[in-house]
């Protein structure tokens, strides 16, 4: 299988990094020189190295179409197969830098769970492009403190992609959120499970956009969102079982059970420690939630990739926590470059945007025993895992990361975009150094102002 694999020849791979700034030759197996500034780092320091060979053809948005990978790390080839793949995201497939989501398969084309760079076995993978986030590590720092509290968010290993023979920069190889027992490690509930304890679980809804919402894919919330002026309604999106898959019974059951939390939660009796809304919820989970979206000012917060998980026999709990990249004021618009203002208000100053935020949090800031909830574990987390010391030192760690290997200075090669303004971006900075400074110089500012008003509630 070996010879099917067209990767950039070892006399460069394994030495260099490559830079392309123009176009490859046209034989498959080299690299036009030409077009290529060269810069030497060892082997040991270089980031992995994934090579995607489309034999000619366009990747595009939808169906995936079948490509060969291949994976080296360190001078050693770790990965070698057949993938099906595909361009993904929404805002982002704007930018010239796209990101990719791809199976592992096998000759048969049939999915193949595999581990790739020691992420547990799964078929579903990712490849994230970091471009209008031009710091490339606002997604990789909310999901590894997400984790160090506790949280499963999807693990990660940072990669240099080289697409058909063309240096395509640096991307983060991701795992795909989706039910399994290494990721969201719910029951599979099947289309025979139609009462009785198996129709509890387990469900993944979303808050998410999509292209339409309808009866099949989706249901509304009876509660409109809080302070919106254009009727607009909150839906949640059916992930796991699917349109396809989930069952007249299921999909009764779920919105039978959401309509129940939220009629409770609006209700008079909200916050009764027995029958108000903790008796359908993991409010331990909600707390977190909203910690990770303030901490970082997520314009998209609660809105948009927002992953809300029912188990067999289990409450309602939200997560994992999923796109970031316009997080940590790295937002132009609805106050999401500020560092001093509320995410989950953000219907307040955007009260005409489609997409809103619904009632629930408004309403979770009105019961003490949340707020005192959140005030104990905020005060826990800052002492450890939200120290700032802590978390600039994930930064620095990151950083140090991307010099050694090369791979930021041949990221912004590629794409030079560096003292550019590039959607939504906030702040502009004219180097990379320049870029991290404002990160951390945001996270100390936010840290201050959240440190006084959660404690002060």
């Amino acid at each position: 299988m070996t010879n099917q694999f067209h990767r950039i020849p070892n006399m460069f791979h394994s030495v260099f990094v490559l830079i392309l700034l123009g176009s490859c030759s046209d034989s498959e197996d080299t690299v036009d020189t030409t077009a290529v500034q060269i810069v030497e780092i060892p082997v040991a320091d270089k980031l992995p190295q994934v090579f995607v060979n489309t034999n000619g053809q366009e990747i595009p948005d939808e169906p995936k179409i079948i490509a060969e990978m291949s994976i080296e790390n360190k001078g050693e080839l770790t990965y070698e197969g057949f993938i099906g793949i595909e361009i993904r995201g929404q805002s982002s497939q704007m930018f010239p830098k796209k990101q990719y989501g791809f199976e592992t398969r096998d000759s048969e084309n049939e999915d193949l769970d595999v581990s790739l760079l020691g992420l547990p076995e799964e078929e579903d993978w990712i490849l994230h492009a970091p471009y209008s986030d031009k710091s490339l590590i606002r997604n990789a720092l909310i999901y590894d403190l997400s984790r160090d509290m506790g949280r499963y968010s999807s693990r990660l290993v940072f990669v240099e992609l080289i697409l058909n023979n063309i240096y395509d920069g640096l991307y983060i190889l991701m795992e795909k959120l989706k039910r399994d027992k290494y990721r969201i490690d719910i029951n599979k509930l099947k289309s025979s499970e139609n009462e009785g304890e198996d129709l509890t679980g387990g469900y993944i809804l979303k808050l998410d956009k999509e292209d339409s919402y309808d009866q099949l894919n989706s249901f509304t919330s009876s509660i409109p969102p809080p302070n919106s002026t254009n009727n607009q309604q909150i839906s949640f999106v059916f992930d796991t079982p699917d349109e396809e898959d989930i069952t007249d019974e299921q999909r009764n059951y779920i919105k039978s059970y959401i309509n129940s939390f939220e009629t409770v939660l609006n209700s008079n009796q909200f916050s009764d420690t027995e029958n108000g809304y903790s008796k359908y919820i993991d409010v331990d989970s909600f707390v977190d939630f909203f910690i990770l979206n303030e901490l970082s000012n997520n314009v998209d917060g609660y809105r948009l990739s927002t992953w809300l998980v029912k188990d067999k026999n289990e409450l309602l709990s939200i997560g994992p926590i999923w796109d970031f990249n316009l997080a940590f004021g790295n937002a132009n618009y609805c106050g999401g470059g500020r560092y001093d203002v509320w995410a989950y208000k953000f219907n307040e100053r955007c009260s005409d945007d489609f997409l809103q935020i619904p009632f629930w949090w408004n309403r979770f800031m009105e019961d003490p025993n949340f707020k005192s909830l959140l005030q104990q574990r905020w005060n826990t987390l800052r002492n450890n895992e939200l120290s700032e010391n802590i978390i600039l030192s994930k930064i620095d760690n990151y950083v140090s990361l991307f010099e050694s290997s090369g791979s930021g200075e041949a990221n912004f090669r590629r794409w030079q975009i560096l003292g550019e303004y590039v959607w939504p971006n906030e702040f502009i900075g004219g180097s990379y150094p320049e870029e991290i400074n404002y990160l951390k110089d945001w996270i100390s500012n936010r840290l201050i102002w959240m440190d006084s008003k959660i404690n002060t509630f």
